[in-house]
């Protein structure tokens, strides 16, 4: 058995981190490498179970995923998000969802493209929300006083309020912004009460979710975004 300088010295055998639970049916699996530290979710509901964004793909995964029921669908938030898409639909048998912009990514595979909505279920819609990437999307999931799973299109900043950032990658930043426009007029205080942001979950300092979500989207000054130069 190993002493704990060696587990500090080789990651790799350190103790996976289970899922975590952000509501009854939700739950968080820790950052992906694969996908730039990426934060993946899976959603239990009746019809088949859906995975959002690309987990670690390990024993530990697919353990998790077998007791829970299997996966139904996989959804893409962005192309930075894919992983190990194809062993993933190999493996669990799921549909694979992604926008029509960057279904070009996974040549010779079984997906399902869509425009601008797409409905996977009576509680869970996608809705392309372009800008980050040419593909970005966000999926809402009615249950809970309503969720948007954001992908990389809205993160928590240093505070913990979610925010579109603007980086040297980002495809098309006016365009971005007038999706988030599009989001507030949507929805309301009472459709929209969280958001399960794709990154920067460390932000949310044991926080699972980001609340009041609706509020915190009301409050941001666009227009003053629009003039903002690209970071890193």
């Amino acid at each position: 058995m190993p002493n704990s300088s060696e587990t500090a010295s080789n990651p790799s055998n350190a103790a996976v981190k289970p899922p975590r639970p952000v509501f009854e049916t939700v739950f968080a699996f820790p950052p992906n490498r694969e996908i730039a530290g990426g934060t993946a979710y899976l959603i239990l509901q009746e019809g088949g179970n859906m995975l959002v964004d690309c987990p670690a793909w390990d024993a530990a995964t697919r353990s998790f995923l077998q007791a829970q029921g299997g996966v139904r669908w996989l959804f893409l938030t962005h192309r930075g998000a894919i992983g190990q898409v194809r062993s993933i639909q190999q493996e669990t048998g799921c549909e694979v969802l992604i926008q029509e912009q960057e279904g070009y990514l996974l040549p010779q595979m079984e997906i399902t493209t869509f425009q601008q909505e797409f409905r996977l279920s009576s509680s869970s819609l996608a809705i392309w929300t372009p800008g980050h990437s040419p593909g970005s999307a966000c999926l809402y999931h009615d249950r809970f006083g309503g969720i948007l799973f954001t992908g990389r299109h809205l993160l928590p900043n240093q505070q913990g309020n979610p925010v579109p950032l603007r980086i040297a990658k980002t495809f098309h930043w006016p365009r971005q912004l007038r999706s988030i426009a599009a989001l507030r007029d949507r929805f309301t205080p009472e459709t929209l009460q969280f958001l399960c942001p794709g990154a920067n979950t460390g932000f949310l300092r044991g926080q699972r979710s980001i609340d009041r979500a609706f509020d915190r989207l009301s409050q941001l000054d666009l227009e003053a975004m629009r003039l903002e130069k690209p970071g890193l």
